[in-house]
Parts: C-alpha cells; sequence; structure tokens
C-alpha cells in the first residue's frame, strides 16, 4: 500500500492518500464534504478536463480565487495532468494579474468571479493575454462588453469526461520529483513580481519535516485561513494535511466570529496563522460562548509575535503546541521551525532553528559566518531552496551564490543553541498582516499620479497588523492632491494590502550623498 509520506511528487501523494485513508474525509467546505478517495476522483476528472483541451506537460494553469474545495481540486488535478500550478493573489487587480499571467503564458485560468465584488474576468478585459485560452469561472460571469468569456466549472470538467483514467494515470505517473511544480510569484526590490519555481519532492520533503513538529496527525481537522495563494496556505496547509490524513477545513475570508463557530461546529484542531488572527481571537467579547476546546495546535510567524500572546493561547486557550516558524517563497516557504515544548520567550521571541537537512546562517558583508549574538543576513542553503526565478538569471544570481546559499535580505541573530531571531531586514519590504510589501512597487504606483513628484514608502507599527505602509509624498510645483485623492488613486491599482494607511506631504526628501532616499530618517520621523 502507498505511504504517503513516500511520495516522491504530489500527483503520487493524492493517490496514496486516497489508498491509505479512503473514507476519511479531506475536505470540508461548507455543505461539500469531501473523502479522500472522492477528492481524488475530483482531482483526476480535472485532469482528464485539461488533457481533452490538450494541455502538455509543464503547461501553466494559474487559480485566482479564494480558499475552497475547487481551488484544491484545481491545483491538484493541474499538477496531475502534469502542469505548473501559478496562485494569483485574490487582491491583484487586472493589470497586476496581467502581468503574472503573460510573464508565465498560463493556458488556462480558474476564478471565481465576484468574490468580494471583485469582477476578476472583467479586470482583465485590457489585458494582453495571448496564450490565455480558457477561463473557468467557478461562479456565472456577467456579460462583459468586450470582455472574456468564461466557461462554468461543471461544464468544463464534463468536457473530459471521454478522458479515459488510466490516460490520466499515465500522465500522472510520468511526473518526477524533479519536474516544476509551482510558481508563486514574489515581489522584489524592482518593483515587479518575480516567480519562484519549486519542484515536487523538495515541498513534500519540508511539509513532512514541517507536519511532523507541528504534530499533525491523521483525523486532524485543519482550519485553513491563511490563503492558498500564499505558501503558508497551500504548503503549510493543503499539503501537510494530505500527507498526514488530516482533513482540510478552508475558510476564505477571516471573520473573527465565522472561526469561532467554525473551531466550535467541525471540532477544529489546528489553526496555524499571522498573530492578527490570534490576537483577534483572544480578544473577542464573545469568545467564551464557543467550546474551543478541541484546538490543540498554533503556528505562527511572518510579523513579529509578542509573548504575551504566546502566553495567552497557552493558558486561556490551554493549546498545548504554540510553535513559530521563518521562511519565504523562495525555500518554499519554511526554513526554521520551533520544537514543541519550547518555551514561550523561546516561541516569541525567535522564530525556531533550521529544519532538517537544511543550514541556516548569519553572514556579514564579506559573507563570512558571524558569531552567536551578532546581526547580519540571514542566509539559507538546502533542498528546499527554490530552482531560480523564473526566466530572470539575474535575479537569480543576486539571490542565490555560487555556493548555494540563498540571500534572503532578512538581518537576523542566532544564538548559541542555534534559534534564529529576524531583527530587521536589507531591503525595505514590510509585511501588512502577513503579506509582503515592497515599497518599491507602491512607489512606482503612485508615480503615475499627475500631481506626484516622487514618493517614499516605509511601514509603520500598527497594533492590529503589525505594520501598514504609510507614504512620503513630494507634490509637484503648483500641483494640488489630497490624501483621500492619492489613497483612491492607490486603491485603484494596487491590491488593498499594498495601499499606503496614511500619507505625509513633504517639500523633499532626505538623501544620502549618492542621491538614495534615507528611510532611517523617515522612520525617525
Amino acid at each position: 500500500m502507498a505511504d504517503p509520506l513516500a511520495a516522491q511528487t504530489i500527483p503520487a501523494l493524492v493517490q496514496a492518500g486516497a489508498h491509505t485513508w479512503p473514507d476519511a474525509e479531506a475536505v470540508v467546505d461548507g455543505e461539500v464534504r469531501l473523502t479522500y478517495v472522492e477528492l481524488a476522483a475530483r482531482v483526476d476528472a480535472f485532469a482528464a478536463a485539461l488533457l481533452a483541451r490538450g494541455h502538455q506537460p509543464g503547461d501553466r494553469v494559474a487559480v485566482w480565487a479564494p480558499n475552497g474545495w475547487r481551488w484544491i481540486v484545481a491545483a491538484l488535478g493541474t499538477l496531475t495532468a502534469g502542469g505548473v500550478l501559478v496562485p494569483l493573489n485574490t487582491r491583484y487587480k487586472g493589470s497586476e494579474a496581467g502581468y503574472i499571467l503573460r510573464r508565465t503564458g498560463a493556458k488556462l485560468l480558474v476564478t471565481q468571479d465576484g468574490f468580494l465584488g471583485n469582477h476578476y474576468v472583467a479586470m482583465l478585459a485590457g489585458e494582453d493575454l495571448p496564450a490565455l485560452s480558457t477561463v473557468v469561472s467557478t461562479e456565472p460571469v456577467p456579460a462583459t462588453p468586450g470582455g472574456r468569456g468564461a466557461l462554468g466549472w461543471d461544464e468544463f470538467v464534463a468536457g473530459g469526461a471521454a478522458v479515459p483514467v488510466e490516460v490520466v494515470r499515465r500522465r500522472a505517473e510520468s511526473v518526477t520529483g524533479d519536474d516544476l511544480a509551482d510558481i508563486f510569484f514574489t515581489s522584489g526590490t524592482t518593483g515587479l513580481p518575480k516567480g519562484a519555481m519549486a519542484t515536487h519532492a523538495p515541498a513534500l520533503r519540508i511539509y513532512t519535516s514541517w507536519s511532523e513538529l507541528a504534530g499533525l496527525r491523521a483525523g486532524d481537522r485543519y482550519l485553513i485561513v491563511n490563503p492558498f495563494f500564499h505558501t503558508f496556505g497551500y504548503k503549510a496547509g493543503v499539503l501537510a494535511c494530505l500527507l498526514r490524513g488530516a482533513t482540510i477545513v478552508p475558510m476564505p475570508v477571516f471573520d473573527v466570529e465565522a472561526t469561532l463557530a467554525t473551531i466550535a461546529r467541525e471540532r477544529i484542531t489546528v489553526v496555524p496563522g499571522a498573530p492578527t488572527l490570534y490576537i483577534s481571537i483572544l480578544d473577542h467579547p464573545k469568545r467564551s460562548e464557543y467550546d474551543l476546546s478541541s484546538w490543540r495546535v498554533a503556528v505562527t510567524g511572518a510579523a513579529t509575535v509578542p509573548v504575551v500572546m504566546i502566553e495567552r493561547l497557552q493558558s486561556e486557550l490551554a493549546l498545548r503546541t504554540v510553535l513559530t516558524a521563518y521562511g519565504m517563497t523562495e525555500c518554499n516557504g519554511t526554513a526554521t521551525m520551533c520544537l514543541p515544548g519550547d518555551d514561550a520567550q523561546t516561541v516569541a521571541n525567535t522564530c525556531g532553528r533550521a529544519i532538517p537537512d537544511t543550514e541556516v546562517r548569519v553572514a556579514g558583508p564579506d559573507g563570512s559566518t558571524l558569531p552567536s549574538g551578532e546581526p547580519g543576513e540571514v542566509l539559507v542553503r538546502g533542498f528546499g531552496v527554490m530552482r531560480g526565478y523564473l526566466d530572470d538569471e539575474e535575479s537569480t544570481r543576486q539571490a542565490i551564490d555560487a555556493d548555494g546559499w540563498l540571500h534572503t535580505g532578512d538581518i537576523g541573530v542566532m544564538d548559541e543553541r542555534g534559534y534564529l531571531k529576524i531583527t530587521d531586514r536589507l531591503k525595505d519590504m514590510f509585511i501588512v498582516g502577513g503579506f509582503n510589501v515592497y515599497p518599491a512597487e507602491v512607489e512606482q504606483a503612485l508615480a503615475r499620479h499627475p500631481a506626484v513628484a516622487e514618493s517614499a514608502v516605509i511601514g509603520v507599527p500598527d497594533e492590529r497588523l503589525g505594520e501598514v505602509g504609510r507614504a512620503f509624498v513630494v507634490l509637484k510645483p503648483g500641483a494640488r492632491c489630497s490624501d483621500d485623492d492619492l489613497l483612491s488613486y492607490a486603491r485603484e491599482r494596487l491590491a488593498n494590502f499594498k495601499v499606503p494607511r496614511s500619507v505625509v506631504f513633504v517639500d523633499s526628501l532626505p538623501r544620502n550623498a549618492g542621491g538614495k532616499v534615507t528611510k532611517n530618517v523617515l522612520r525617525e520621523r
């Protein structure tokens, strides 16, 4: 009998789960409840529909939709057909999604049109997407003059009915652990998103370790609030569950009361998330009205973690396992992790130690390893480091040196136990509610406003989200513009988490002798 933990590809993992836990619940999404064997059948049906449309190994399929059972089926079906998954942030605007669809040459897009009022299909109406031949929407799409037509989900899947399951199996079995599995896009300091390419086997190996450290086990019920378009939601969520026989309970939008109700109703045992999620739960006035006694495991990261939050999770909710972890898209999302039993101070003030078979060190400007206690750039090396950035050899060389070390751009300190603490960033990136924001991208958007001469964006502390953006803006001579005007302009062009929360108009920006804006001076303000 196939062992899920021995799978070298994600299609093999899906089949192993169907053989190992056939009748166990794999996905619970509202009224839809899929066992492991039913999930495998739906995945095969989606893969068959792709094959019926002529999809070849390596073809890219994008998914622009919230957490839900169809996202999971589309992703796993794409990989079963030998394709490559390209997740899109549901907060993206049309131009942001269009850039990634063009860059990857995605042939098919799966979307949930109308999610949170976003008509994704209409957003793409003006985008030049020559490779995109098929759009599949899980919701009816209103007629849009000049817009793209979209197939309904059932209509698309029915198109694969004539493809024998043996053909699907042969395609799935042709996939190897070294084949490209997904391309997650992450912005860079240039402001243009870069696609981090990851293969099958390393992701499974990392999340075998992750799920072991988190204590994930068969029968666990895992509420996935973290979006699937992020490695925290997809790899530390969907893949981790499939590896251990846990039940995936996806949540499309974080709502505190809905989360509390779901934990109580579905007897949820595992809830990872950003610190914002836990603070919202702990401080909710109606928390005591819900039975949260089933909840056992919390895993956090992506932002500053308050010690008191860890202590409250342990004392007020009686969680047995509370861990922090650190990683980035370029290393499949995880490089370090705390150990079960680490005390609250360790969990809050560090992000753990290197996961098995991964090296993490703190380096000085010359690349030499610094002694414990001294801050420097965090470097990661090992099987989990990405293959590189899609069609971008220069950026790949800048990120991964000749010795295979991934330069994260984060500043950290390693203690004598090998536990890492992230203290700052070499880059200007800041984190809003768990999402990375790169100021250069925001500044480029603001620069297109007719009244703006230049701008500089920094992250400032925020009690709820950890950090939010603040834009320092210099207007063109004689131009007039209010902060509301500027923020409205930004909202039309950027995902909400990238939009600054405040604007400060200044006569000039501080610069060093080389003409570079000194953002540390702005932070001191």
